[in-house]
Order: structure tokens, then sequence, then C-alpha cells
């Protein structure tokens, strides 16, 4: 049975730690993921987007995640990411999710608390919990794309959690999607995290925040791959939004990266290979070592 994420998040609100969402597409993905989570002993959540859906059925992907949660000790959460279509999140309702996205952050203000609040009637009717978005992710990954960023007002993040009922919110403080996230210096405006922190009281979510770590990408790049500009935010700049109210940290790019850099090493050093097992375990490990260093920088190993 999965855990659920709103609870995940108020003990870590109180820990004053971060749980890591990692998005996933497939079965090594998820076992790099879980590997790492059950080694350090940490709360993990796992997540769909809808083009992970695209790529692999909904009913597998949540047996595979139903599968991990009976087979290990650890507290794990199923999360729909970046929910836009009310078909895919009803149905991720329906098959049980821990908790769903609504994202209607590129909605007028008003229409998306309507839209919200709307998912968050039919999510909490069945005890699953709702993340929503106020403000805008720059960058583009996946099915999700912004040519700017529109920061969070906070106060009408006050008035947006008191009409919607959601249960957790994202908010936008200078982060960006995928791996090209900035042009110039990475910088999260802290100052605006700490005013929100001051007038929401429920766990805030920072999406856009993978590192992008340079030894991943330098092994990428060692073996054909082409990433010249990718930047990712600083660990220190993470530290300092958990410090100051984020409870919820979204990787997606470190995982795309760290699977492109193992299968990249199998394909170049070996071109007689061609048992597929024997090209994704390294990219499964691969993401395990990032998924390790993300859990520890984020403060959840031995919280489970």
């Amino acid at each position: 049975m999965f855990a659920s994420t709103k609870k995940l998040l108020e003990k870590a609100q109180r820990g004053k730690y971060a749980v890591g969402h990692f998005n996933i597409n497939n079965l090594e993905i998820m076992e790099g993921v879980l590997h790492a989570a059950v080694k350090l002993k940490s709360p993990v959540i796992l997540a769909t987007s809808e083009g992970a859906l695209r790529y692999a059925h909904m009913k597998e992907l949540v047996a595979l995640a139903k599968a991990a949660s009976e087979e290990h000790k650890i507290p794990i959460a199923l999360h729909l990411d970046h929910g836009q279509d009310i078909k895919i999140i009803q149905q991720a309702i329906k098959l049980g999710y821990s908790s769903v996205m609504f994202d209607g952050s590129h909605l007028p203000f008003k229409e998306n608390i309507r839209q919200t609040k709307k998912i968050v009637q039919l999510a909490h009717k069945k005890k699953i919990s709702v993340e929503a978005e106020l403000g805008t992710i720059g960058g583009k990954e996946d099915t999700v794309k912004a040519k700017m960023i529109q920061y969070t007002d906070p106060v009408k993040a006050v008035e947006f959690v008191k009409r919607t009922g959601c249960d957790f919110l994202a908010i936008a403080i200078g982060t960006s999607h995928g791996a090209y996230k900035f042009k110039g210096k990475a910088k999260l405006n802290l100052s605006l995290l700490k005013e929100i922190k001051k007038k929401v009281r429920i766990p805030l979510v920072l999406h856009g925040a993978s590192g992008v770590p340079s030894s991943v990408i330098q092994k990428a790049q060692k073996y054909g791959a082409r990433l010249n500009g990718v930047q990712g935010v600083p660990d220190v700049q993470i530290k300092k939004a958990i410090q100051n109210g984020i409870c919820k940290i979204n990787t997606d790019t470190d995982l795309r990266l760290a699977f492109d850099a193992g299968v990249r090493k199998v394909i170049k050093t070996k071109p007689k290979e061609f048992d597929p097992r024997e090209i994704l375990i390294p990219a499964r490990d691969q993401i395990q070592k990032v998924v390790e260093q993300r859990i520890k920088l984020f403060g959840s190993a031995g919280k489970a």
C-alpha cells in the first residue's frame, strides 16, 4: 500500500527536511531510485508525468510501484506530476495514487482556483491529496513548458490555498525545467520564499530543481553526448530553500542524464554487447548514485 504523500510532507515540514520526488518512466529508473532510498532508509515519492504515461501504460507503472511498495519497508508514495488532462487525473485517483498534481499555472488566477478546487473535491473523496501550482516555472521538460518565469505572489498564494483547499503548493522562485535552466548565474529568490512561507502553512514544493551534476555530464560527454551549456540548481541553494520551507523537491532531468551516461558508456566501450540487461544495468546504477546524493542533500536519509 502506498504511503500518504501529505503525511510524508507534513512530517518533513516539522523536521525541516525535504522528501525527494523522482520521475519514473520504466523499471530501471524506478529500481535506481528505490535502491538508493532503501539503502539510505529514506521516504520517497515516485512520480509519473503525462509524458511518462504516454510512453508506458498507467496501469503498468502503477503495478510496478505497488509491487515495490509491498517489497520494501520504506514509505513509498505514488504521485501524478503536472496533471493537466482531467481524464488522466481522474484515472490516477481511481487507481489509488497517493497524490495528484493539477497544474493550472498557465490559467488565469480565478480559473486556476476554480479548476484546482474541482480536482481537490474529487481527490479528497478518495482520501488522495492534491498538489497545485501558482506562478510558472521556466524552461521545458516533458509536456510542460513556459517561456518565462512568473514568480508566485505571496498574497495571492494565501487566497489560492484558502479557496482551493489544496494540500501542498508548488511555487515559482526562479527555477526552470530541463537541463538548460539558466542563461546566467543560477539564483533562487530566497527572500520571496521566506515571505511565502510566513503566509502559507501547507508544505511547499520546488519544481525544476535538478542539480545537473558535473560528474554525470562529463561522463556522458566522454562517450558522445553534446551537453554544452547545461546548468542546474547549486546544492547550497537547495539547502537554503529547504531551510526556508521547501518540503518536496522534484528531480527528473538528473535521472535522464544519469541514464544517458550509463547507456552511452556501455555502447561505446562494448560494441559487441547486445543484451539489454547488460546495457541498462549501468544506467540503473548511475541513477542510484545520483539519487543517493539527492537524498543526502535533502536531509531525508534515515527518516523512513
